[in-house]
């Protein structure tokens, strides 16, 4: 009979052990659950920065040329004044 108050201290213990041991694999199976879904949310995020990335590429590229043929133009309209700087206008 004195085993009795033991073993009731023993299984009240284990009970409370795998009570335990449950809850610890429920929330460490939240947390796996968690860090998948972020980690699917990474890879979306970099993926988006990778295209917005090519974007801001084709922009930059789009840009210089812009640039360039505005320096064209300029360069045609004081190439076109410069030839009509002395010439009159013929009503003098």
């Amino acid at each position: 009979m004195p085993d009795e108050p033991a073993q009731s201290e023993i299984c009240s213990l284990m009970r409370r052990f795998e009570q335990t041991q449950e809850k610890t694999d429920r929330e460490f199976g939240i947390v796996k659950s968690d860090l998948t879904a972020l980690r699917l949310q990474v890879s979306n995020l970099d993926q988006e920065v990778s295209t917005l990335g090519s974007k801001v590429d084709g922009l930059a590229d789009g840009m210089r040329g812009l640039s360039e043929k505005v320096d064209r133009n300029q360069a045609q309209v004081v190439q076109l004044l410069s030839a009509l700087v002395g010439k009159g206008t013929g009503a003098a």
